[in-house]
């Protein structure tokens, strides 16, 4: 007999083998002798009362054979001299799932990348971090992997009907990720493990014959008739192909702004706008854990939190618990953070964003930039908070206690934000659409999570890149724009996919589209 089923176990057995077998064994009311073995299938923590508990879904075999877990294989073979040709605009995880899915299918992937291979981001983002120096096209948002790669690696998606999670998750193990993605609720690589994986998957790429290239930013889109002909880089190249994905990631906002000078259909889109929160991380394990210290076998706890406050939803986005908040900024001049941590989660700090949906009545005032409104918005909140910084990326900060209480800080508390922080009243740096709404938000936090209100909490603005601020439109059918043949909107940039997995899976069924249209040609 094989029979699947979840148990309950305290946080100090859910690890050992013997405790496993013997609750299986008195679930399935047989000796633990009768069991010849399990598969772990999933992992999760159940918190909600005063004692925390693993609950584990397992595969159990009884007086049966045991047969260890398979994962997918996948066999990348050498492209023929003569396959076809498609051009991927960023090599994001939209960008480089769809090049390994159109390697599947005998179509070559070329690959043009504006930022540095995922080793050489790492001094620019040191400069970013240490000296206030942005490169525009080599920073958190952009260069090999996409933003992901260095904002935490979180897998966890709700994008269910949009593709196959468990195929993106097996291609991440079989391109090196530890097998516990595959069973955690909310799988998570790290920051320091993902740049390893990413880097295998682009020689897997090269390997076959797929072609990638760095510090090729696409200038123009080429289109003869209403067809896509290739693209043109800031070098002057042409890269030609009937074909073009474009997996630019939700910050390109040069390639927006091409699109609309070229008058290819784009649309404003509503987003979600705030600030990142940090509290030390006991406070969040006390209040999740519903103990004074979590101990050797718990993780680090995480939370999300959603209130609704006059019609709009104030929400946490991006929750990095033992981690770290970073500049995400694109440009000089303008003041993004995001969060991320390494795989330990090991840092003493947990931080999330905490964001405000906005929309139309928001970006009126820009409306003179058409489709372009909600970008040009959500850019002036960017440059505000750099200003109210006072430059070189230290970012405007403020107590939680003080932000509700409308007081400006005295001090503020220790912050994991390398570049540092500044005492700020943080509603002269968010649209009043956010602050009105966001104060009251966090005292209903407070009222659900004890102790997460508190002075002891620090909000860092801006957070702001939570999603696009541009819709590409694209067929529901054949998933081309609507006015291009041949040209395929992609992912976060286009405001088809949130986050990695989903990226991933977007970049998939692009290529798996394109590789039936190729085949039926």
């Amino acid at each position: 007999m094989i029979q699947q089923l979840s148990i309950k176990l305290l946080p100090a057995h859910a690890s050992n083998h013997t405790y496993i077998l013997q609750a299986a064994a008195n679930e399935l009311q047989v000796k633990p002798t009768d069991i010849t073995g399990f598969n772990l299938l999933k992992r999760s923590i159940d918190a909600r009362s005063r004692q925390v508990y693993f609950i584990l879904t397992i595969q159990v075999f009884v007086n049966e054979p045991y047969t260890e877990r398979q994962y997918l294989q996948f066999n990348y073979s050498p492209l023929p001299p003569n396959a076809p040709r498609v051009i991927i605009v960023g090599a994001g995880p939209a960008g480089l799932f769809a090049a390994l899915r159109l390697i599947e299918a005998g179509i070559k992937p070329v690959i043009l990348e504006r930022g540095k291979d995922v080793r050489s981001r790492r001094r620019d983002l040191a400069a970013l971090n240490k000296t206030g120096i942005v490169n525009p096209d080599s920073n958190y948002c952009f260069g090999e992997g996409g933003a992901g790669t260095y904002s935490d690696g979180k897998l966890y998606t709700r994008s269910n009907k949009r593709g196959d999670i468990n195929r993106i998750l097996n291609i991440f193990v079989h391109f090196g990720a530890d097998e516990k993605i595959m069973i955690d609720a909310h799988p998570h690589i790290g920051t320091n493990k993902l740049p390893h994986i990413i880097t295998a998957m682009r020689e897997q790429i090269i390997n076959c014959g797929g072609e990638v290239h760095f510090e090729q930013k696409v200038t123009d889109i080429l289109i003869a008739g209403n067809t896509v002909t290739g693209v043109q880089t800031a070098t002057g190249e042409v890269f030609s192909a009937p074909q073009v994905i474009l997996a630019t990631g939700h910050s390109a906002r040069d390639i927006f702004a091409l699109l609309h000078r070229k008058k290819i259909l784009i649309e404003a889109k509503p987003f979600a706008l705030g600030v990142r929160i940090e509290h030390p991380q006991e406070i969040i394990d006390s209040a999740q854990y519903h103990c004074d210290a979590r101990g050797e076998y718990l993780p680090p706890a995480s939370y999300s939190l959603v209130e609704q406050v006059e019609g709009r939803g104030v929400f946490s986005f991006c929750m990095c618990p033992g981690g770290i908040i970073a500049p995400a900024s694109t440009d000089p001049g303008e003041l993004v953070v995001n969060g991320w941590s390494p795989s330990k989660r090991n840092n003493p700090f947990a931080n999330s964003g905490m964001v405000v949906t906005v929309d139309e009545t928001d970006f009126a005032p820009f409306a003179k930039h058409g489709p372009l409104a909600a970008m040009y918005f959500q850019q002036q909140v960017e440059r505000k908070a750099f200003q109210t910084g006072g430059g070189q990326f230290v970012a405007p900060a403020q107590r939680m206690t003080d932000f509700v209480q409308k007081k400006i800080s005295a001090t503020l508390p220790e912050c994991s934000y390398l570049p540092g922080i500044t005492s700020a009243d943080l509603r002269q740096v968010l649209p009043a659409s956010v602050h009105k709404r966001l104060g009251p938000a966090l005292k209903a936090f407070g009222r659900k999570m004890k102790g997460y209100y508190t002075d002891q909490a620090v909000l860092v603005a801006t957070e702001s890149r939570t999603s696009s601020p541009v819709r590409i439109p694209r067929s529901n059918e054949t998933l081309e724009h609507p006015q291009v043949a041949g040209l395929y909107p992609c992912a976060e940039g286009a405001g088809y996919a949130g986050g990695i997995v989903s990226a991933a899976m977007d970049g998939e069924r692009i290529a798996a589209v394109i590789a039936l249209k190729l085949k039926g040609a």
